[in-house]
């Protein structure tokens, strides 16, 4: 298809965009429900609706409940997993364990 637009008018030319966007929203619509198909097929394949697929994947694990918190600023607060915040390695320094530092 060769549209030649230098012979359109501008009201063509605005015509001709507001048509072609309406088409490109058309077949993502189409695309997204095509997608939304094969999906849910694939899903039944192994026994499960794709609500139940969508409704576990935020099964992945928490960052924890801090246990530990900074003396002279609550608001600092650690789970006691990972790199220790430099709040803990200055308080051990100093001579604190990290039962001081427990909630």
């Amino acid at each position: 298809m060769n549209i030649d637009l230098d012979t359109l008018s501008k009201e063509e030319l605005k015509q001709l965009k507001t048509d072609v966007e309406k088409a490109l929203v058309t077949i993502d619509a189409r695309r997204k429900a095509e997608a939304k198909r094969a999906a849910e097929q694939v899903a039944k394949e192994f026994g499960y609706s794709l609500d139940e697929i969508i409704a576990a994947g935020g099964t992945k694990g928490s960052k924890g409940a801090p246990k530990y918190a900074n003396p002279s600023d609550p608001a600092q607060t650690w789970t006691g997993r990972g790199r220790k915040p430099n709040w803990v390695i200055e308080a051990l320094d100093e001579g604190k364990s990290l039962e001081d530092l427990a909630l």
